[in-house]
């Protein structure tokens, strides 16, 4: 039995999927950034391009947290239909359109791993991107779209991944937090699970919060 305290799921539409592109960190910040708006999907594929040009790193790569934040604040993020998602890695003439639309820019920072503040953030109705390993359970989640561990399941150091917190409960009890993927509505319930604090703690890494809107310089995407 799961009880919700907050959820902020009605701030953004369905789900996305990266599909074999390790583009999570995109997905994660770029809905982060939406949610704080009004919902409007933003491209990640334009997040992505900056990250990976300001961190000197190649398409097929993960991004960086740090380099993803800076690309949020200084390159911003037109919608999604200014230069919507690739489905498969892109070649030498990977570029944003010319005409990708308005950019929306927005502050950020890498916040603290305490439980507690990631749930004052999601009270606040502010979402927080989630940086963890993973291992067997985040792949099974139940039908209620619960992962909780096994108390013999250890953390996979090789397996990162980015999600989005959208909102937090409790789980039989347990502290829990909802967290939206970017594998499609086919992950969970709907691309959404909650992950126990038994499950996170152990192998939550890195986390960020975004702050305040600003306004990013109109300049030439491939500069």
């Amino acid at each position: 039995m799961i009880a919700i305290k907050t959820d902020l799921r009605h701030l953004l539409g369905p789900v996305r999927d990266q599909g074999a592109r390790p583009t999570c960190l995109a997905f994660a910040a770029s809905d982060g950034h939406a949610a704080l708006r009004d919902g409007t999907p933003l491209s990640c594929e334009y997040a992505y391009f900056h990250a990976q040009r300001r961190g000197g790193r190649a398409a097929d790569q993960g991004a960086t947290l740090s380099t993803m934040l800076d690309a949020l604040r200084l390159d911003g993020q037109p919608a999604e239909s200014g230069w919507p998602y690739l489905d498969i890695v892109p070649g030498d003439e990977w570029a944003p359109p010319a005409m990708a639309g308005p950019c929306f820019g927005r502050k950020g920072g890498a916040a603290t791993l305490d439980f507690s503040s990631i749930l004052a953030s999601l009270d606040a109705n502010r979402p927080v991107l989630l940086l963890s390993t993973l291992s067997v359970s985040f792949f099974q989640p139940t039908g209620e779209g619960l992962v909780d561990p096994a108390n013999d399941e250890m953390p996979d150091a090789s397996l990162r991944h980015a999600i989005l917190a959208v909102g937090h409960g409790l789980a039989d009890g347990q502290s829990a937090i909802l967290v939206r993927n970017s594998w499609g509505v086919g992950w969970g319930v709907e691309g959404h699970a909650w992950l126990t604090e038994k499950f996170l703690k152990p192998r939550l890494f890195a986390t960020a919060i975004l702050t305040e809107e600003i306004d990013v310089p109109s300049h030439s995407a491939a500069a």
